[in-house]
């Protein structure tokens, strides 16, 4: 792995920072969960000028009006977003948008891949069941073909935004006779449709991000059909080759490693040094952390597919997240678990929201069970039982 940058990358990277400066307010990063429709209206708005930019969809081809951008672009512009609090791309940009340029028809990347680019359509995931988490593979909800049309019958949870969305993309059960891989079909649905239902999670730190979104007798053309039918599973998987490092959500821990750094130094105490000693983990390991996911980078950009190595990444990014929280609320004491409500709370009760919130990190996008499960049969060779 090359440690140095290129006088192209070291320009692009100035060029990022200089446009995050003038157009995002730090002080604006709480609003990345979306805690409001007025908050969520301006990441929206920076989406558009990410769009302007060409960065939005900077990874795609130059053929659907992509920048063909490097992995190390990508990996430079994403490291400095989340350093600065900013919102990235990952939406539908990320996940729907190499499906369909892969699998979709000529007809569905004319109607969808522009706005998608032009972030004027809001996408959702409709993946995760509550019985098909972890074994995706297994859910149930159904679409069953009836003419030119689907009618899809069931329930998807921890869908992110649903609320918000113009759009879903999900996977339903086609053929429940076959093994469950392989009956699987992909389609993209307007979440206008009648019959769709969708209900906000409230979760523990009172976000209202995570929805559930219930499905009765569900009318969708089959030329919403994303490539053949009972064929969704493997081609779903064509957004997840796109690999992602997790280096956003690695670098918001230096944010917040900063931040409570700042709030030491500006304490009136004898005990700075040893206040200080209690986080250096965090310090040490942010730095581990990074280099896993740039380690991910430098394989894409050799043509190598990251398997365990993204894994690895992936468990030891988010238990650091988690590892931190736990720290720092050490660190400050009962004040620690002031909310943001409170006078007394430290830093605007910040970490005990960070606390409470992390919880799901490393559940979320592949349990850390499940990712060392990977690793140990993936990389170490193992056997599976």
């Amino acid at each position: 792995m090359d440690f140095s940058w290129s006088n192209e990358e070291e320009d692009f990277r100035n060029t990022v920072i200089k446009f995050l400066k003038e157009n995002w307010d730090p002080s604006k990063s709480d609003l990345l969960e979306g805690a409001d429709d007025n908050s969520f209206e301006d990441m929206r708005e920076f989406r558009h000028k990410l769009a302007e930019q060409g960065w939005l969809i900077m990874s795609w081809p130059k053929e659907y009006g992509g920048k063909n951008a490097s992995y190390m672009q990508q990996m430079i512009f994403k490291e400095e977003s989340a350093s600065y609090g900013a919102p990235t791309a990952g939406g539908a940009e990320d996940i729907l948008a190499p499906a369909l340029m892969v699998h979709g028809t000529e007809e569905q990347k004319n109607n969808h891949l522009p706005p998608i680019a032009k972030a004027e359509v809001l996408w959702a995931q409709g993946y995760s069941e509550p019985g098909a988490g972890s074994d995706l593979a297994s859910l149930a909800t159904r679409a069953k073909k009836e003419g030119d049309f689907f009618i899809i019958n069931g329930q998807k949870i921890w869908s992110s935004n649903a609320h918000r969305s113009d759009w879903m993309h999900v996977l339903v059960r086609t053929d429940p006779d076959a093994p469950k891989h392989r009956g699987i079909s992909y389609i993209m649905l307007d979440l206008k449709t009648p019959g769709i239902n969708v209900r906000a999670i409230e979760q523990m730190h009172a976000r209202g991000g995570f929805n559930e979104v219930f499905f009765e007798d569900v009318k969708i053309p089959v030329a919403n059909l994303i490539g053949e039918e009972n064929r969704g599973w493997y081609i779903a998987m064509t957004a997840l080759d796109f690999e992602r490092s997790g280096v956003h959500l690695v670098i918001g821990v230096k944010r917040k490693i900063d931040e409570i750094l700042k709030y030491i130094n500006e304490e009136k105490t004898n005990q700075k040094f040893s206040l200080v000693k209690k986080i250096t983990n965090s310090i040490i390991e942010l730095e581990i952390a990074r280099l896993l996911s740039y380690r991910i980078t430098s394989m894409q950009s050799k043509g190598l597919v990251p398997n365990y190595e993204s894994s690895l990444a992936k468990t030891f990014g988010t238990e650091l997240i988690q590892k931190h929280a736990r720290r720092v609320i050490n660190l400050l004491g009962l004040y620690g678990g002031l909310a943001k409500n409170s006078k007394h709370a430290p830093m605007n009760g910040i970490f005990c929201h960070e606390y409470v919130a992390m919880v799901g990190q490393t559940i979320q996008g592949g349990t850390s069970e499940i990712q060392r499960n990977i690793m140990a049969t993936r990389g170490l060779g193992l056997p599976r039982s």
